[in-house]
């Protein structure tokens, strides 16, 4: 019965970080679009992006504090397959205006019409991704 506790406690605190971002700050919490406004040289709002990035990096060191131990993740990819996948993912997400995080949580929260149709399009290509890489040519 506890399985589902941590899952539903990061997706509470997710999406209470993303309207507390809203409402503080009125900016949506679209990670592609946090980093892409600290990487470019006029950006002039650069604080709140620094402090939300420090936020993300500072949740493992918590989960340390609490729990005693790190969390474990483990990825069965290649550094080759999770440098394509990050490429594809970054090119996505500057063609899609918005990554997962802006789209998927916020979008959807806000009943965005461009978020449904992204939200479609990233899981229907996230599906096609996986069948291929897992029963495609040469399998």
């Amino acid at each position: 019965m506890t399985a589902f506790l941590a899952p539903l406690a990061g997706g509470v605190l997710i999406g209470a970080s993303a309207v507390l971002l809203l409402l503080a700050n009125g900016r949506i919490a679209g990670i592609s679009g946090i980093v892409g406004g600290l990487l470019a040289l006029t950006a002039r709002d650069w604080a709140w992006r620094v402090a939300f990035l420090a936020g993300l990096l500072a949740g493992p060191v918590l989960f340390h504090l609490l729990s005693g131990h790190w969390p474990q993740v483990r990825i069965g990819a290649s550094w080759p397959m999770l440098v394509t996948a990050g490429l594809l993912v970054g090119f996505g997400t500057r063609l899609g205006s918005g990554c997962t995080s802006g789209h998927g949580v916020c979008g959807l929260g806000r009943l965005s019409p461009r978020s449904f149709a992204a939200v479609a399009t990233f899981m229907a290509t996230a599906i096609v991704t996986v069948f291929l890489v897992r029963h495609g040519v040469g399998r």
